[in-house]
């Protein structure tokens, strides 16, 4: 009898989702609850496992396609049983885009952890790019999942199996299909930039006073174990102004016609991953000290860079930093996250010449990037915000006390 698998009804509002990568192929004997296929919704990967052992009928959409809920997208040939169910979709586990299993509902098997390989989505793209076995590696990621730099050092030396059609070494140029989040992604920022009337505005910070203060921190807070960095006093810096400037910590409904604003402050932390930039939350951070930010911070990078964001760590934020961290440069534009208003930029700190006192001498130095939605906030209002960050960075003592430091 032939067994269907639909695409599942995964709650948060999801009505369809792209088939990024199927698992198996036509033909193919699958156990029950083995990964069948990833999907990608508008809130999380999905990995659909089989609800039932048997042999692959027929795939029934193609990689890259999108797919209403509720469609078939395989059919599994299965021993007929007596009393056996009639076909029903399956259920699968949620979890953050690209990211491993985060919540499940009730009555989900996932498959035993010990039988499968522990990758992302775009690590597994990368093994098959690079000709490498992922099932011949032995991972150094969290819990033992393979990154992609055990890829890449597998791949330097030399193929895990032999690849039965190597690229023609004549070959000019290759092409890789968007899909998955890089396809989210592109979608989410160029409606951003196709909504939002886009202005930057830059200014220069002087973070001496903040470099000595972290130097002075940091033997008190080595046994910790952790190291308040420099995006940990922006976050706090941050606060006031928020509160100062409303309209900064805002979204725009387009379809009403009205700003929203937000009383609670969600800082979203742009963070770079081998699935593309993801931008994880800081929930409440008005009420978090330097070093439960700082802890926060890396708890949070550490989760996206595994694959183990949830989709509420995803969600709510409503005003967004981004760090270009040591490669920074001098400066970049950054797209908002639409719906939100403004984002923030931090750049590289780094010794530069500054006139002090009409004398030139060596402080360290950083630039600011304030891009913002020039629909719902004036040039004049965003220096102003900007300045006001750039005032408290510059003197932390008058507002970093010992119990905001934690």
């Amino acid at each position: 009898m032939r067994f269907e698998v639909k695409l599942p009804d995964i709650g948060e509002g999801v009505a369809e989702g792209e088939i990024v990568r199927w698992m198996v192929k036509a033909g193919d004997a699958v156990k029950e609850h083995q990964p069948l296929v990833e999907v990608m919704t508008d809130k999380a990967t999905v990995e659909i496992p089989s609800p039932r052992a048997g042999s692959i009928a027929a795939l029934q959409a193609a990689e890259g396609q999108v797919v209403p809920v509720g469609t078939v997208i395989v059919t599994i040939e299965v021993a007929a049983e007596a009393g056996a169910p009639s076909p029903v979709h399956a259920a699968a586990p949620v979890s953050a885009p690209g990211a491993g299993a985060a919540r499940e509902p009730a009555g989900v098997a996932t498959a035993t952890p010990a039988t499968r390989v522990q990758a992302t989505p775009a690590v597994r793209q990368l093994a098959k790019e690079l000709n490498v076995g992922l099932e011949t590696l032995s991972g150094s990621g969290p819990g033992g999942s393979i990154t992609a730099e055990d890829v890449r050092r597998a791949a330097s030396t030399g193929p895990s199996h032999t690849s039965a059609t190597p690229p023609s070494a004549a070959a000019a140029e290759e092409r890789i299909a968007l899909r998955g989040l890089r396809r989210k992604i592109a979608e989410h920022m160029r409606h951003s930039l196709d909504t939002a009337a886009h202005f930057t505005f830059v200014a220069e910070c002087d973070m001496t006073a903040i470099v000595a203060h972290r130097e002075s921190l940091l033997p008190r807070v080595r046994k910790s174990g952790i190291s308040p960095t420099y995006l940990a006093y922006l976050v706090l810096a941050l606060i006031e102004p928020l509160r100062t400037f409303p309209l900064l910590n805002a979204s725009l409904d387009d379809e009403r016609g009205e700003i929203v604003l937000k009383r609670e402050l969600h800082l979203g932390i742009a963070t770079a991953t081998d699935e593309g930039l993801m931008v994880p939350v800081l929930h409440h951070a008005d009420r978090m000290t330097l070093l439960q930010v700082a802890s926060e911070i890396h708890r949070l990078a550490q989760a996206a860079r595994s694959g183990k964001l949830t989709v509420d760590e995803l969600k709510g934020g409503t005003f967004t930093i981004t760090s270009t961290g040591a490669r920074g440069g001098l400066l970049a534009t950054p797209i908002l996250h639409h719906p939100q208003v403004a984002i923030l930029g931090v750049h590289e700190v780094r010794k530069r010449p500054a006139v002090v006192d009409d004398r030139v001498v060596a402080r360290d130095m950083t630039n600011l990037s304030l891009s913002l939605d020039h629909r719902v906030v004036d040039g004049a209002m965003g220096a102003d915000f900007l300045y006001a960050i750039i005032a408290r960075l510059q003197e932390p003592e008058r507002w970093l006390t010992s119990e905001r430091i934690g």
